[in-house]
């Protein structure tokens, strides 16, 4: 899963008002936790799964 930077840098630098180094001094963990309610939703079970099925991990002979 991919991240959607320019998302992300429009939430932490024009939301937010983060100025560019702030906010890539930030892990995604510590932008979320700031965002807070306006960050999306951590995945869920059905989307882990549906993940699993289209990328499965290769078993190694």
């Amino acid at each position: 899963m991919r991240l959607d930077w320019a998302a992300m840098m429009r939430a932490g630098i024009g939301g937010l008002g983060l100025r560019p180094h702030e906010f890539w001094a930030l892990t995604p963990a510590e932008l979320r936790l700031m965002l807070g309610p306006m960050a999306p939703a951590p995945m869920g079970r059905a989307r882990f799964e549906a993940l699993c099925r289209d990328y499965p991990d290769e078993e190694k002979a």
